[in-house]
């Protein structure tokens, strides 16, 4: 594969990132520096350990780059846990956000076990 930008697990990633940038558009502007912007970084951690690991030479620098990615996507989840329970986004939005999240939880596992072997 010649480009991280090939790989189903990073394109899910960079979905992720972009529905998570327009969800934080409507966050309340106290959040700026606090919510928003840890779920900005973890959202956006995701693709970028994808891609740090892809540009590794050997196959256990993917692995690890595949476990702290899968670590920020499930902070990602977290901080839409958080926005609901602070009331900023509602139960029906966190929802929304499930498949896109056990879609690539899958892909990311899926990378970690062809690396693995």
């Amino acid at each position: 594969m010649a480009s991280f930008t090939e790989l189903e697990t990073w394109k899910q990633s960079r979905k992720i990132r972009n529905i998570v940038s327009d969800l934080v558009k409507k966050f309340p502007v106290d959040e700026k520096f606090r919510l928003t912007d840890q779920i900005i970084r973890s959202s956006r951690s995701i693709g970028n350990n994808l891609a740090e690991g892809h540009g590794r030479f050997h196959y256990q620098d993917n692995i690890r780059f595949c476990i702290m990615a899968r670590g920020s996507l499930t902070e990602t989840l977290d901080h839409l846990i958080i926005a609901l329970d602070e009331k900023i986004i509602t139960e029906e939005v966190l929802q929304s956000f499930q498949p896109e999240y056990e879609s690539g939880l899958k892909l990311i596992n899926w990378l970690y076990s062809i690396f693995k072997k």
